[in-house]
């Protein structure tokens, strides 16, 4: 009674054998197993329920049961090449429609399918049942139990439609020439977790069929392409083979259509969440965060305009994002795992670092592609350019940097004019990616990069301080009481856009930082406010009014952005440090950057942090090898050491020094470029140990030194003389021999910096005690056990890190920037000094 919609909706294809030798009722003990006694189909029952009732049982399987007790797709496809040298051919259609594959490879070179083993066995029926059902769509046993979905969802949707269609075959991305040449119009179908494809709508058997749980990434373009066809909306899918498949509807509405539902298909219930944005690419990657960089993890992610969102695979995660045009770091590198090279893209953002890879070398060039398109500029107002983590257009971060570093003690800087070409063509770079344009000194000049800055803020979209609140900072004038003004002021910057606030505070901070050496520059704050005015306010030309207001607002720069009395020292020092050394670095928010090696002194061993005023080398050290993921053994002690003279001498530094103290004092040596920082391994907790019992209290030692001071004395000469040294109580003793009674000389110990090594010019910047010997690890463990009682925090107290630091994602605070080395030319030796 059924058999005219059976002919339409039943799975696969059979002769009257094959229902003869199955029979209805072994079947029907597969298709109505876990039937419920109240759905059951009653015999007056209309049309529509009948449709109804066939769909549910044969297309969507709702009451199928699994007689399997199979995990994996793996063993379903290896039971269905046994079953089908065998005369049962109900075992075959239920392993079929339990998730085994039709086509599945056997293993055998010559008989490689499941038709041609049931070729070989001279099983007839077996061979007819999976002719008829090589291109069924059956359910996916990968899709169905693994990724979570329950068959309700996998075989909720259906959709039929004409759409354009271009396949490729090989691992390259389609190109307009083969979109125009091969694109035509096929009939498709998605149902029942597969896309197929079709001549037209008359055909019966498909040309080809996608399985969607193969689908790794979908590609939604959203501007509408020409292919002498009229307007189409494409989309492209990538699957684990590397086959590539483009698709276009007539429609925007169709592309959405289609490609919501395909991506319902693939992505998991855990990350459903992303279904609901307007993504331009989704799909599954490989990532790696700060939280286990052991191994790597699947997640899914997607991009909607500028926005990377994702579900990671840990437990309790939530979706997630990164701002792309944030980005500090985007950048390959190639990595090899189990014996292959692959691509890997680091990203940075506000501190965050994610690592992420594709399943095939396609997959992840997409990524990539659409990655680096979200993470540029695009357009002309403020907040379309690429931002640094303060959300300040990169742009304006690097002109304000390299003019820290080399324009404060430049006379009249900003009233120097550029070359125009070079201005324009440097502004051009920026434009196109500011993120890749490194400022050098030597390469790039000075007038250039604040002309470059100057003609950025005038030609942005908006005014940097609004053409909307113009009136209103000028009317502020009109208050004479100058706390009542920068009220008014503070008001109208609270008003600002974000990245309008964010930029403004750099910027002020900047012109504040370089009216504080007015005396070496003389750029006061009118004369700043003479240039930036009519930038700011983007007018034509100048009025005393806006000269006015930008000069309020540089000298109250303190008052009006909450800075504090520690801040204004920190600029300060660093104003003295940089106009006293050239050869500093600053970060592009102004802050001093500071270059590290680990271990050795290489340039792959090298990364340059922001150093504050408070940071100890405790918190150096750990912030350090945090960012190199070098985890010490608990026996390994690791501490920063200071070294001078290009590696002649060096120190351990004592872990509550304050770093920054250490490298100002640098620019007062005749070559600040030779000293440089280090972490590497010092002491282990059996060497603390038996130093320690060694050297108790009220032990002493003594012994013959050669010992020569600086500056040196008129009769002793430039030479060394022989001095009996005793180290006792803390102190150290200068005899001019073994038997005279009173010292030359008492130091106590802890006053001194010990630095060990050979020195080759003799001109220490204070006094100092220089080994030559053999075990030169042994004398700088010994002598710094000597002068620290605690060499290390107690037992049980945590190491001291950065207090911005997180173990969670974005919980990075220092990352690399990478910069040029430092070429600076070392003094050539002259003599070698030593005991």
């Amino acid at each position: 009674r059924d058999g005219q919609y059976w002919e339409g909706e039943k799975k696969g294809n059979f002769s009257l054998p094959l229902f003869i030798i199955i029979g209805n009722k072994r079947a029907n003990s597969f298709w109505a197993g876990n039937l419920p006694p109240d759905e059951e189909l009653h015999m007056d029952a209309p049309a529509e329920k009948r449709i109804a009732f066939i769909t549910q049982k044969y297309k969507e399987g709702k009451f199928r049961k699994a007689p399997f007790a199979y995990k994996t797709k793996e063993q379903l496809n290896k039971a269905l090449c046994a079953a089908v040298v065998k005369q049962d051919v109900l075992e075959t259609l239920m392993l079929l429609f339990s998730g085994a594959d039709a086509m599945c490879a056997t293993g055998d070179p010559v008989y490689s399918t499941p038709y041609l083993l049931a070729k070989k066995a001279g099983q007839r029926l077996q061979m007819e049942f999976l002719y008829h059902n090589k291109f069924s769509d059956f359910p996916n046993y990968d899709t169905c139990f693994e990724s979570g979905f329950s068959e309700d969802s996998l075989h909720s949707t259906f959709l039929c439609e004409f759409l354009y269609k271009v396949s490729s075959n090989t691992a390259k991305l389609l190109t307009e020439k083969k979109l125009k040449e091969d694109c035509n119009k096929r009939w498709c179908t998605l149902e029942s977790g597969f896309l197929s494809y079709y001549e037209n709508d008359k055909t019966t058997t498909p040309s080809g069929m996608i399985d969607i749980s193969e689908v790794i990434c979908l590609v939604m373009h959203k501007s509408d392409f020409f292919l002498n066809r009229g307007d189409i909306f494409t989309f492209e899918i990538y699957l684990m083979s590397e086959r590539v498949f483009l698709f276009g509807a007539e429609s925007a509405y169709s592309q959405r259509k289609w490609t919501w539902a395909i991506a319902k298909h693939f992505v998991p219930p855990v990350a459903e969440c992303l279904l609901e944005r307007d993504c331009d690419l989704i799909g599954q990657l490989y990532y790696k965060d700060c939280q286990n960089l052991d191994q790597w993890r699947k997640g899914w992610f997607a991009i909607e305009k500028s926005s990377l969102y994702f579900c990671l695979e840990m437990e309790n995660a939530e979706e997630d994002s990164i701002y792309l045009r944030r980005l500090q770091e985007l950048t390959i590198s190639s990595v090899m795992q189990n014996g292959e090279k692959i691509d890997v893209l680091l990203l940075v953002e506000k501190g965050r670092t994610l690592y992420i890879h594709g399943h095939t070398k396609l997959d992840f060039m997409v990524w990539y592609a659409a990655i680096e398109k979200a993470a540029g500029t695009d357009g002309n107002a403020l907040q379309d350019q690429q931002l640094s983590k303060n959300d300040v257009p990169i742009i304006v971060d690097s002109c304000v940097a390299f003019v820290t570093q080399y324009g404060l003690g430049s006379k009249q800087i900003y009233l120097k004019n550029g070359d125009s070409s070079s201005v324009a063509e440097l502004l051009e770079s920026f434009k196109k990616d500011a993120r890749s344009v490194k400022l050098r000194a030597g390469k790039h000049q000075l007038e250039d990069v604040t002309d470059v800055l100057k003609s950025f803020l005038s030609q942005i979209d908006d005014a940097l301080l609004t053409k909307e609140l113009y009136p209103f900072w000028i009317s502020a004038l009109d208050t004479q009481n100058e706390k009542e003004r920068v009220r008014k002021y503070g008001a109208f910057i609270r008003t600002l856009p974000p990245v309008n606030r964010a930029t403004l505070a750099a910027l002020i901070e900047h012109l504040y930082r370089v009216q504080m050496c007015s005396e070496i520059n003389h750029m006061n704050p009118h004369n700043l406010a003479m240039v930036f005015s009519s930038c700011l306010f983007q007018t034509k030309g100048q009025t005393s009014e806006e000269v006015n207001v930008i000069e309020d607002l540089i000298k109250n720069y303190v008052q009006l952005f909450d800075i504090n009395e520690d801040q204004v020292k920190q600029m300060d020092i660093e104003n003295s440090f940089i106009t006293r050394w050239r050869d500093t670095q600053v970060s592009q928010a102004g802050d001093l950057l500071i270059e590290v090696y680990v271990e050795r002194k290489e340039p792959d061993c090298s990364i340059i942090i922001r150093v504050s005023p408070l940071m100890e080398a405790e918190e150096l050290t750990s912030d350090v090898l945090g960012i190199k993921n070098i985890t010490p053994n608990k026996d390994d002690i690791w501490t920063t050491f200071e070294v001078l003279e290009n590696g002649e001498l060096e120190r351990p530094l004592h872990y509550t020094e304050n770093v920054l103290e250490q490298v100002l004092h640098w620019s007062s040596l005749p070559e600040p470029g030779t000293a440089y920082l280090i972490i590497k391994r010092f002491l282990t907790a059996d060497m603390i140990k038996f130093y320690s019992e060694k050297n108790e209290k009220g032990s002493v030692k003594a012994g013959n030194l050669k010992y020569k001071e600086e500056p040196s004395k008129l009769l002793s000469g430039n030479k060394f003389q022989e001095r009996y040294f005793v180290l006792q109580e803390g102190n150290l003793l200068l005899y001019k021999d073994m038997k005279a009674s009173k010292p030359e000389k008492v130091l106590p110990v802890n006053s001194l910096k010990l630095y060990f090594g050979v020195k080759k010019k003799m001109k220490p910047p204070t006094k100092m005690l220089c080994f030559y010997k053999n075990s030169h690890q042994k004398s700088t463990q010994i002598h710094f056990v000597l002068q620290h009682a605690d060499i290390w925090p107690p037992v049980g107290k945590a190491r001291k890190q950065s207090i911005t630091k997180s173990p969670k994602i974005g919980g990075l605070p220092l990352i690399p920037i990478h910069q040029e080395k430092n070429t600076c030319k070392i003094g050539r030796s002259t003599e070698v000094s030593g005991v």
